[in-house]
């Protein structure tokens, strides 16, 4: 009875060992490449806190169920979550431990000699031959000048055949679209550490200074101190904005054809002011930050004053575009109002009408016929003293106003008008309508190497495509008729090739032009 086979056992270093090789497989980086890709879908699909916290914590306040679930998995934050983090960190180690063994084989490759020509060329995939009425050592100097000529790496193993080689380029392309890969990753992972960004919005008129309780939202790297921030100051003069008005025109009516914010800044306090503009994809660069035009909308000037005529809420309110006519949301918040603190909720129209299908909406976006559409709440308006967002009014422990009939209390104002509330509960105030810049102020150390290893990666995968890897054989022979040479050419390529054949007859022709004979 033959003996049964034993396996050997791999052990620790052999399981190690193993799953390097699984982890470096091309197959493997080319998997986590695509699971890369795969994992940054939800980046655009759901708004980023990063880019826009005011819409994510909008998105979550409108989802009460699925809202909190998905900024637990991250997906308000894909590209700062651990899980994306795991995926490109994997494929950093992957392509490191790829591309490094193959750029040693291709460096090797480089300066090795082409191999030796097979003894029968014309069995290569592509190949050709020709007689001439020259020695055969004449016409193997023609072939070897020829190739040189059409820049191919030429040698000789022997007296009767050249080899030549050319397309280097294309591996190198190859490695250097996946090296610059990994110099993305790392451009990445600097700005990640060492980047910081933040969002502000802020109203005509009003001044921003570069400290971190200025921001609306901060989102420092882990090695970044808040503490060190250029302290430099902008201050929004002006916002214009250009719809289209145009309805025979060929573009779209209502359509954003222009969006500028006019500032002033100051590089440090006491220094000179500066003009300039910012516009959408025409970032202002400061001292050690970017500042970008990602939004803009309508902040109604809103006064609240008690029952005794004091003020106790003044200023402008932002409010949240919903769609392309910014019908916006908003929330106006008098934690100085009592005995009861009172919340007004509702719509921001630019150009108002009412529909009797639709209610209170907007038809232009463009301040033609502003108004404002709000509803009245009394009782607590921070519950727990938890932050929420500035356009959701949060009712958890608050009473909606109704009039003496029962139904809820609607205010309808225009500039300049005033709403007396109901229950002796003071008076509201439409005062006018600023607009506001949302600005992203941003520092990423590492943009610069991740452009440059973009282009690079871009010019490696051109190489790629462009280059042909090719290697052609020349043997001569002597002919049955004497002071007659035979030229055999074979060409060979990695890969496909429709045009070899074309390149070992072009270098049969070009040989016997050279010559002069046939």
């Amino acid at each position: 009875m033959a003996e049964s086979i034993t396996q050997p056992k791999l052990g620790l270093v052999g399981w190690l060992r193993w799953m390097w090789r699984q982890l470096t497989s091309m197959r493997t980086a080319l998997f986590l490449l695509l699971l890369l890709a795969i994992g940054a879908v939800p980046g655009s699909i759901w708004p980023q806190r990063s880019i826009d916290s005011a819409r994510t914590a909008d998105y979550i306040a409108n989802h009460p169920k699925s809202g909190p679930l998905l900024d637990k998995l991250g997906f308000f934050e894909v590209y700062a979550s651990p899980w994306f983090a795991a995926i490109y960190l994997l494929l950093f180690i992957s392509l490191v431990g790829c591309v490094l063994p193959r750029s040693k084989v291709h460096w090797t490759a480089m300066r090795s000699k082409p191999p030796r020509a097979p003894a029968r060329p014309e069995r290569l995939p592509a190949s050709g031959r020709l007689e001439l009425d020259v020695e055969p050592q004449v016409a193997l100097d023609a072939a070897r000048e020829v190739l040189r000529g059409k820049r191919f790496r030429t040698d000789s193993h022997d007296e009767t055949s050249v080899s030549a080689e050319k397309g280097y380029l294309k591996e190198t392309g190859n490695l250097l679209f996946h090296l610059s890969l990994i110099f993305v990753i790392v451009g990445v992972a600097i700005g990640h550490l060492w980047g910081w960004k933040g969002d502000v919005i802020i109203p005509v008129g009003k001044t921003f200074s570069n400290t971190l309780l200025q921001y609306d939202t901060f989102s420092p790297g882990p090695w970044v101190d808040p503490s060190d921030l250029s302290p430099f100051t902008l201050k929004v003069d002006r916002l214009d904005a250009t719809f289209e008005e145009n309805v025979t025109g060929r573009g779209q009516f209502g359509q954003p054809r222009d969006f500028t914010a006019h500032v002033t800044t100051e590089a440090e306090p006491g220094a000179a002011g500066k003009q300039s503009t910012i516009k959408v994809n025409h970032p202002l660069e400061m001292t050690g930050a970017g500042v970008f035009l990602l939004g803009n909308g309508y902040a109604p000037v809103i006064t609240v004053r008690d029952r005794d005529g004091n003020e106790t809420y003044s200023g402008p309110v932002p409010f949240l575009a919903q769609d392309n006519n910014y019908t916006s949301v908003g929330a106006v918040k008098v934690t100085g109002a009592g005995p009861k603190q009172l919340g007004f909720s509702g719509l921001f129209l630019p150009t108002a009408i009412i529909d009797k299908d639709k209610g209170p909406t907007s038809v232009f976006p463009d301040a033609k016929k502003p108004a404002l559409a709000l509803t009245l709440f009394e009782g607590t308006l921070f519950p727990g003293g938890r932050p929420q967002s500035v356009y959701v009014l949060n009712t958890d422990e608050m009473t909606q106003v109704e009039t003496a009939k029962g139904e809820p209390l609607r205010i309808w104002l225009e500039p300049g008008q005033t709403y007396t509330l109901p229950g002796d509960r003071g008076t509201i105030s439409f005062d006018s309508v600023d607009r506001f810049a949302g600005l992203s102020i941003r520092h990423d150390p590492g943009r610069f190497i991740t452009l440059g290893a973009a282009l690079l990666a871009l010019a490696g995968l051109i190489g790629t495509l462009v280059v042909r890897r090719r290697r052609v054989f020349v043997r001569v022979s002597p002919a049955q008729d004497a002071g007659r040479t035979v030229v055999t050419v074979g060409g060979l390529a990695k890969g496909d090739d429709d045009g070899l054949q074309e390149v070992v007859e072009d270098i049969l022709a070009t040989v016997q032009r050279r010559l002069g004979s046939a």
